[in-house]
C-alpha cells in the first residue's frame, strides 16, 4: 500500500512538473513571439510545448487506469475474503483441534501458527515479545510433538489435502 502511495506521490509530482514546464514554455513562445522570433524557433518550442502536453495526458491516463485496476482488486480481494472467510475459520479450528492432539503448550500452539503464517524465528520473536533462542527451541517442540521433521513438513501436513490433486 505505501509503494502504491508513493508511486502515486511521484505521478502526480512528475505532472506538476510537466505542467510547470509547459506553462513556462507557453510563455516563452508567446514571448518569443511578441520580439519576432523566427517561424523555426517557434515552431521547435511548438513540438516541444505539444510534447510536454501529452506527456501530461499520458501520465493522467496512466494514473486512472491504475486507479480503476486497484479499485477492482480491492473489490475483488473483498470478494475473496468473504467467500473464503467460513472456509478460513474452519482450518483455523482444525489446526487448534490438531495442535491439541499434540498436546502443544499455548505458547507452542502459538508458535506452530506463526510458522505456519511463514514468519521467521526473528519475527516471531519479535511479534512475542521473547529471545530468538526460546522460538527456536519452541519450534523444534512443536517438531517433536507433532512428530515432523521441521517446518515444511508443519506446513505440507494442514496443507497437502487442500490442494487438489493432478489432473
Amino acid at each position: 500500500m505505501s509503494d502504491d502511495l508513493d508511486s502515486r506521490k511521484a505521478t502526480y509530482i512528475t505532472i506538476a512538473l510537466f505542467a510547470i514546464i509547459a506553462g513556462l514554455i507557453s510563455w516563452d513562445l508567446l514571448g518569443d513571439y511578441n520580439q519576432g522570433s523566427s517561424l523555426r524557433h517557434l515552431l521547435i518550442e511548438l513540438v516541444v510545448l505539444a510534447s510536454t502536453v501529452t506527456g501530461i495526458v499520458v501520465l493522467w491516463r496512466q494514473l486512472h487506469r491504475v486507479r480503476t485496476d486497484l479499485a477492482h482488486a480491492r473489490v475483488e480481494a473483498e470478494q475473496w475474503r468473504a467467500e473464503s472467510r467460513e472456509l478460513l475459520q474452519g482450518l483455523g479450528a482444525a489446526i487448534e483441534k490438531q495442535f491439541g492432539r499434540w498436546e502443544l503448550t499455548k505458547a507452542e500452539a502459538e508458535v506452530g501458527l506463526l510458522l505456519l503464517k511463514g514468519l521467521s524465528h526473528k519475527e516471531i520473536a519479535a511479534v512475542r515479545s521473547t529471545s530468538e533462542r526460546t522460538i527456536r527451541e519452541q519450534a523444534r517442540a512443536v517438531y517433536r510433538k507433532a512428530g515432523l521433521p521441521g517446518r515444511s513438513a508443519l506446513s505440507a501436513f494442514f496443507l497437502e489435502d487442500l490442494l487438489l490433486p493432478p489432473s
